[in-house]
């Protein structure tokens, strides 16, 4: 069974990029790109959602190895611009920001199938105070 980072190396291979240039995009060192794609660490989920990006991959590829289809695994986490200037305003990290869109998107699936309204910065805002004040961050 393919490992976490078989699927990474098989993906940076099949794109034909070098781990070189995966590492310094996703500001980590060649040596612990390695290391992951050979079995040897383990990423933490911002670093794994880093070289997911930069690979075009999609984290549940990556992660589990499955897809629902083939452009699955070559789609890039796209960040609404009035969350990232939410998530600036906020001064929240990459992975909060991330989390931050999954709990949008967690809500908005367990809505009925009318019409919702497009996020402003001041909802995405509220959303994380919301959540800040449920989850006690």
């Amino acid at each position: 069974m393919a490992s976490v980072g078989d699927r990474i190396r098989e993906i940076r291979e099949h794109k034909g990029i070098n781990q070189d240039r995966v590492a310094e995009k996703a500001n980590i060192s060649k040596g612990f790109l390695s290391d992951i794609e050979n079995g040897k660490r383990n990423p933490s989920s911002d670093n794994l959602l880093r070289i997911a990006n930069v690979l075009g991959a999609s984290l549940d590829y990556i992660m589990k190895g499955e897809t629902q289809d083939e452009q699955h695994a070559t789609r890039p986490v796209q960040i609404p611009p009035e969350l990232s200037t939410a998530a600036q305003q906020l001064n929240l990290s990459f992975s909060q920001t991330i989390a931050l869109l999954d709990a949008h998107r967690s809500v908005i699936a367990r809505r009925s199938t009318r019409k919702t309204k497009n996020f402003e910065v001041n909802d995405w805002i509220a959303l994380h105070n919301a959540i800040r004040g449920v989850f006690g961050e």
